[in-house]
């Protein structure tokens, strides 16, 4: 959970893909989800240092993707604060979801940073 203003104010999509928005406990601005098992999407993370992790461009946003043992986990690079959407493996490719954070991605502050 974060208390950043620009968290608090973040304009989550009202579905992703099919999926509806979900009710997260405790209830948060900086925190929201999707469906079940629910994407979970949380803002206020650490900008992540450079990586070896892969690392793709989706809609002008760049997200480091990492595996998961029950999904994935895609976090917003060269923003601060960061985002982070974790999708369990039910859902399918992470990248075919991301689209629909690219606006909330895209209102967060650039640091310059970018997948190389």
């Amino acid at each position: 959970m974060s208390d950043d203003p620009t968290c608090t104010s973040i304009s989550w999509p009202v579905d992703v893909s099919t999926l509806g928005s979900v009710d997260t406990s405790p209830a948060d601005p900086s925190v929201a989800a999707w469906g079940e098992p629910a994407i979970i999407a949380r803002c206020g993370l650490r900008a992540p240092a450079p990586t070896a992790d892969s690392c793709v461009v989706i809609d002008g946003v760049d997200w480091v993707v990492r595996e998961l043992s029950d999904g994935t986990a895609a976090v917003t690079y060269g923003r601060e604060p960061a985002l982070e959407v974790l999708v369990p493996k039910a859902h399918g490719p992470v990248p075919l979801l991301l689209p629909a954070f690219g606006p909330a991605a895209r209102s967060l502050p650039e640091t310059g940073r970018r997948c190389t």
